[in-house]
Parts: C-alpha cells; sequence; structure tokens
C-alpha cells in the first residue's frame, strides 16, 4: 500500500474509479503511515479515530482522497486551537465554509495540521504544542506557519493539506519542503470559518505535490459566500481545465529587476532559479526585465507589511481575554487581573511582541504615522504591480532567498526571520495571486522554489504556466528519502 503514498489525486481518483484501491484502503494507508512517522515529523497536532471521520464515497472533485487542514480553520465539534495555550481545548461551534465545501467535494478531513502560534511565524517553532521537522532534513525548519501542512504533504502523509496565507505562510513552508502552494486572489476564497491573524491580508490556500492536484483543491474551495463580504462574486471555475502542458501563444514572463540579487540571496538558489527562467524559454515564453520601483525600496515595503500585519493581530486577538472561551488564569484577584494573566500566560512570546507592536502602532499619536502611513503605501504597491501586468503575462519571483534553515538559527535575530517574507508578501499586501512551484535542490538536497504573480483572478493562467514547467522537469517526482518506506 505504500506504492500509493505519493500518488497524485488524479491518479488516486483513477485507482478509485476503476476499483484497484478502495477508499477504505486509501484512509488506512494514512493513518498507517501518520502512525509510522508522525511522532518524529510533527505535523499534526490531531488525527481524529477514524470511526469518528465522515467517510466519502468516490464522488465528487476530492472523492475519498484524505487530507489536513490547519489548526485555524473550524471543524464544528472539533478542536480548534490556532497552535496556542490560549485556545487550548476549545472546540469549534460551526464549520468553516471551506470545510463544508471540502466535505461537498467528497474529501475526507482526517487530522488537524500543526502551525506557528495564531499564524504568526516563518518556522512552526512558534506552536505552543510541538514543533514539526522538515521531512527532507530533520534538523531545518518546514517553514511556516502552515509548516505542518506542508510537511504531511512532503513526507506522503496526505494528498492535500489547507494552510493560511498572510504574508507567505502557504508558498513558503511549500517551497521549504518541496511541494506546490497556492494563496489565491483575496476574496476568491472565504475566509468565513479562518480564526483571523489580519484581516486583509489573510487568505486561504491549498498544499500538494502537483500542480494539478493543487488546481483540483482550489477548485473544490473557491466561491463566493454570502457569510464573508469581503469575497467576490464570481461564476465556479475548474482551474484543472487548461492544464495542457503547454504555454498560451506569446506568452510573457516578467522578472523584476534585482529581484534576483537581494540581501542574503543564495547562490544556489540564483542558479536554480536561472536555470528555470532557461526552461520557460524553452517551453516558448518570452523572458521581459521589468522595472518596479517600489520593489527596490525594500525597507518601505517590508514596513508597511510589518505595521499593517502588526495592527491587524492587536485588533484581531484583543478578544481572546480568558472570559468567554479557551485558557482562563486561575491566580486572579480582580476582572483586570484575571485579563491579564491570561493572556500572559496563555499567548506565546511571538504572538505577545506582535500584539504589542500592532497596539502601539494603532495608539493615539502614532496611527496616522505608521498604520495610515502603511496603508498609502499599500494602496501604491497594488498599483504599481498592476501596472507591470500590462507589459507581462506573470511576474517570476523567488519563494525564499535561501533554502530552509536549521532550527534557533534566527532566534536572536527576529528581523531575519521577517526577511523571509521579503518576496511572498507582496501579493498578501496587494491581493494578487501568486502559486510557489518546486525547481531543484541545493548541494544539501534541500528544495528551492519559485514563485508566479498574477492579476487579480488568474489563478487559472499561473496553473498553465506552472503545469507546463511541471511536466518538463522531474522535481514533483522528488520525495524525501526517509518517507519513502
Amino acid at each position: 500500500m505504500n506504492t500509493y503514498a505519493f500518488t497524485s489525486i488524479q491518479s488516486l481518483k483513477d485507482a478509485l474509479t476503476k476499483k484497484t484501491l478502495s477508499s477504505k484502503e486509501l484512509l488506512e494507508l494514512s493513518y498507517t503511515r501518520f502512525n509510522q512517522y508522525d511522532s518524529l515529523l510533527g505535523s499534526s497536532l490531531e488525527i481524529f479515530e477514524e470511526d469518528t471521520v465522515d467517510k466519502r464515497t468516490s464522488v465528487g472533485l476530492l472523492g475519498s482522497i484524505p487530507g489536513l487542514i490547519k489548526d485555524n480553520i473550524s471543524q464544528k465539534g472539533r478542536l480548534l486551537t490556532c497552535g496556542s495555550k490560549i485556545l487550548q481545548g476549545y472546540k469549534a461551534t460551526f464549520d468553516a465554509t471551506v470545510t463544508q465545501r471540502l466535505q461537498a467535494a467528497g474529501a475526507v478531513i482526517i487530522g488537524r495540521a500543526n502551525m506557528d502560534e495564531f499564524a504568526m511565524g516563518s518556522t512552526t517553532e512558534t506552536s505552543a504544542y510541538k514543533k514539526t521537522l522538515n521531512p527532507w532534513d530533520q534538523s531545518r525548519v518546514p517553514g511556516g506557519s502552515s509548516g505542518g501542512s506542508a510537511a504531511a504533504v512532503a513526507a506522503g502523509l496526505v494528498s492535500w493539506a489547507l494552510g493560511s496565507d498572510t504574508g507567505g505562510s502557504v508558498r513558503q513552508p511549500a517551497g521549504f519542503c518541496g511541494i506546490v502552494g497556492m494563496k489565491p486572489t483575496y476574496g476568491l476564497v472565504s475566509r468565513f470559518g479562518l480564526v483571523a491573524y489580519a484581516s486583509s491580508l489573510d487568505q486561504i490556500g491549498p498544499l500538494t505535490r502537483t500542480v494539478y492536484d493543487n488546481a483540483l483543491v482550489l477548485s473544490a474551495i473557491a466561491g463566493h459566500d454570502s457569510h464573508d463580504s469581503t469575497t467576490h462574486v464570481r461564476s465556479s471555475e475548474d482551474y484543472t481545465t487548461n492544464l495542457t502542458g503547454s504555454l498560451p501563444e506569446g506568452f510573457t514572463l516578467g522578472v523584476i529587476d534585482n529581484a534576483l540579487e537581494a540581501p542574503g540571496f543564495d547562490y544556489e538558489v540564483y542558479e536554480a532559479l536561472n536555470k528555470s527562467l532557461h526552461e520557460f524559454e524553452r517551453l516558448g515564453a518570452r523572458i521581459k526585465r521589468i522595472k518596479i520601483p517600489v520593489m527596490d525600496q525594500r525597507d518601505t515595503m517590508a514596513s508597511a507589511y510589518f505595521m499593517i500585519s502588526r495592527a491587524e493581530a492587536a485588533s484581531n486577538l484583543a478578544r481572546f481575554d480568558g472570559v468567554r472561551y479557551g485558557y482562563r488564569s486561575e491566580q486572579s484577584q480582580t476582572l483586570n487581573d484575571m485579563y491579564q494573566n491570561s493572556r500572559n500566560q496563555g499567548f506565546g512570546l511571538e504572538v505577545k511582541s506582535r500584539i504589542l507592536i500592532g497596539n502601539y502602532v494603532l495608539s493615539a499619536g502614532h496611527a496616522d504615522e505608521f498604520y495610515k502611513s502603511a496603508k498609502i503605501v499599500q494602496a501604491y504597491m497594488r498599483e504599481e504591480l498592476l501596472k507591470a501586468f500590462k507589459e507581462v503575462d506573470l511576474l517570476f519571483m523567488p519563494t525564499a532567498p535561501a533554502s530552509a534553515f536549521p532550527f534557533g538559527a534566527y532566534y536572536d535575530n527576529p528581523i531575519q526571520v521577517d526577511l523571509q517574507d521579503y518576496f511572498t508578501a507582496p501579493a498578501n499586501i496587494t491581493g494578487i495571486p501568486a502559486l510557489a512551484v518546486p525547481c531543484g535542490f541545493t548541494s544539501a538536497n534541500l528544495p528551492i522554489s519559485f514563485q508566479l504573480m498574477g492579476p487579480d483572478f488568474s489563478e487559472a493562467a499561473l496553473y498553465q504556466a506552472a503545469y507546463a514547467y511541471e511536466q518538463a522537469t522531474p522535481w514533483h517526482t522528488m520525495h524525501p528519502p526517509l518517507y519513502k518506506g
């Protein structure tokens, strides 16, 4: 049965249809692999008891295919902790829209994926419960905040997982673990039932081992939702339709000047990205170097993301006070003591740091200087990036400046961790879609990744270009040696 561990969803569906594989056998395979590997890998916070799982028949886009949802996505009656002590023991009282849509598509949700606490982090080290290891090198981080989702898919424990992406939290771990990760256009996928970190930046996205599978999962979860007023009214779309293995006629791929020469850029990553550009040229793409001035203003761009995300985090996390749900400190004499102690004991250091900064950014006398200025930069960035798409069809960017780094490498240098978001955060700030795709390995056998960005609602074009590249290269066929057994 382990022969199916790294099989694509597309092929699993064929096997289920031809009855060479049963739904029961497929589910048992995932349970067996979690039992065999996850005590070390740490990708999940909970694997549901088999008799409590909603088992679906092989009907629908994802019929009978097991997967995980990140621990900040609601499933009624299941624990929902966001990787935080402050929500320890809390059970969701309703299903997220994406949860409902997955189940309607026949998917089998078998557990909750580990994550950085409240999605704040790039390593999955800030989880209050465990750290997740990188399947390619267990001394290194899997990325974050959706590190559990990425690690489980890369290790062949499940075929798909959902994550959330606020500044790169789907794409960066996808890149570090050698899989495909999509951050959809803001408003394409409902956030109803997603515990908010930064509401204007958050998007739910799929992580899979292949581009086709990713398009399949997005097709299942995308679409307007009356429960989320930020979703767009668009007809449902099958994102697998244009996956022919060819690029569109006259396809132009833009490369931003100096994008491959950022501070801290690893030479092996640089080489792999240039080889990827040559492959796109071989496939018929026209490569065009373009100038986007705002992308040269790294400090300004990073500061805007920093201010907006912290301010919105402080506002969103104000509701966790020990009164209504989750952790409550028993060491309090007054109501104010209880608020203070519950939050101090319930939140981890990274979350407390972001709340403090966010409250300062929003405080009287500073909101104009910081938050409102950041929103002006945000609007300017969106204008400049959308202008670029009048010259090119899609943009080619690194996913990260280097491959996965060792645990604790930047413990005393949080600014260096924030730099991990330099290439990914622009898609969140501007709301455009971006897709991370594996494109090689370092000499230490660590995955390398690029991302494609497009204008609003260009997911189909992103998938088409990425699929053409994927089918011409071997990277999607390579899996972590430790998990092949």
